[in-house]
């Protein structure tokens, strides 16, 4: 259920920041400009890209630098990734704490010409790394479960080499 609403919502965000630059285009050409459009558009794309990279981690899809253990075999591979995710679990988990800081710091200002609080726009650092951090550590959980049986690599899709019996 609430994977749904968050697919939902980050469509929901795509589709209003497409609109109001589509439609902040067209009124621009008509001499009738909405200068406020395209902070909103901001404010939206930047809410829609911490929910996407959340999706996108949920189904092991994020783009991952992998050179050195591409080869290894899943059952060596798995504890690189466990230590790995633990690093960036920690680097999630401080990202919340200053990016709760920020917001704070931030309620006061206003976003562009917008009148909407920069805190809103900040909010998205601590909330987006909460969600991918929630979302990491599960795999995390998954991946460790699995250490004794056939190991699932936290941020990889199952290789088709390894999932042959």
């Amino acid at each position: 259920m609430i994977l749904r609403i968050e697919a939902l919502l980050a469509r929901a965000l795509l589709a209003g920041m497409v609109t109001l630059v589509f439609s902040a285009g067209v009124l621009r050409w008509f001499g009738m400009p909405l200068v406020w459009a395209m902070d909103v558009a901001q404010l939206l794309f930047v809410w829609a890209a911490f929910l996407g990279a959340d999706m996108a981690m949920r189904r092991r899809g994020l783009i991952a630098v992998d050179l050195f253990v591409r080869w290894l075999p899943t059952r060596w591979r798995a504890p690189v990734d466990l230590l790995t995710g633990c690093v960036v679990l920690a680097f999630l988990a401080a990202m919340a704490v200053l990016g709760y800081d920020l917001v704070v710091l931030n309620i006061e200002r206003e976003f562009g010409d917008s009148g909407i609080s920069y805190g809103f726009v900040t909010a998205a650092v601590p909330v987006g790394c909460g969600l991918l951090g929630l979302t990491l550590a599960g795999q995390l959980w998954q991946t460790a479960r699995s250490l004794f049986g056939r190991p699932k690599l936290v941020f990889s899709p199952d290789r088709a080499e390894d999932a042959a019996p």
